[in-house]
């Protein structure tokens, strides 16, 4: 995952181009202008990473992008986004903080947060991405999820974030995926010792905001 952006125009002039990892990654037409995201979901798939961003400015809220990843493509997110949060805290200093849920307030349900979302139907199947660029400016961060696949790589949803934001999007994904690999292992213990109940499957992560 190259957290180093370099856009530039094609020769055609319809769509833009960046580099990942020194391959060129086509921004069709119609994810250029990306989907502005005010927080967060991520939930853990069968094979996958779900990251459903959402956008709560007007009601209902809604999804405005999801993001499909698999397994072994999160960690490298992971590590692309602390290093991004390191460069833009030593140009612009640390993201500003957000207040602070009220911690007596009851934590929603998974089914709850989703009966107060609206999902459109273009938003229901998500899009596949399995790398990501990463790009910032002082108030927020891009995400360029890139669908890297024989014979051209392209971009698959762009989402901006505010930089206020993004503390909490890396906290919810460490979360997630420390909660994957313990599962995981749970499966493996199980599998060599047939006799122990399994554990139950963890909810969801919050919403980032």
């Amino acid at each position: 995952m190259n957290h180093d952006e370099r856009p530039h125009t094609s020769g055609d002039g319809q769509s833009e181009q960046v580099k990942v990892q020194h391959v060129s990654a086509r921004v069709p037409d119609k994810i250029s202008r990306g989907a502005f995201s005010t927080g967060v979901i991520v939930m853990t798939g069968g094979s996958e990473f779900i990251l459903d961003f959402i956008q709560s400015v007007g009601q209902p809220a809604q999804i405005a992008a999801r993001v499909i990843m698999p397994h072994g493509a999160l960690p490298q997110f992971i590590d692309a986004l602390k290093k991004n949060v390191e460069m833009y805290t030593q140009r612009f200093g640390p993201p500003p903080d957000l207040p602070k849920p009220d911690p007596n307030a009851p934590k929603p349900t998974a089914q709850q947060i989703y009966d107060d979302l609206k999902i459109p139907d273009d938003q229901l199947a998500g899009s596949y991405a399995n790398a990501v660029m990463i790009g910032h400016t002082p108030s927020e961060f891009k995400f360029d999820f890139i669908s890297n696949l024989f014979p051209q790589s392209a971009v698959s949803n762009r989402v901006f974030l505010s930089a206020p934001q993004v503390p909490r999007f890396l906290d919810s994904m460490q979360n997630t995926f420390k909660q994957f690999q313990e599962r995981v292992q749970q499966q493996r213990q199980q599998q060599q010792d047939p006799k122990k109940p399994p554990e139950p499957p963890e909810p969801p992560e919050a919403p980032t905001a």
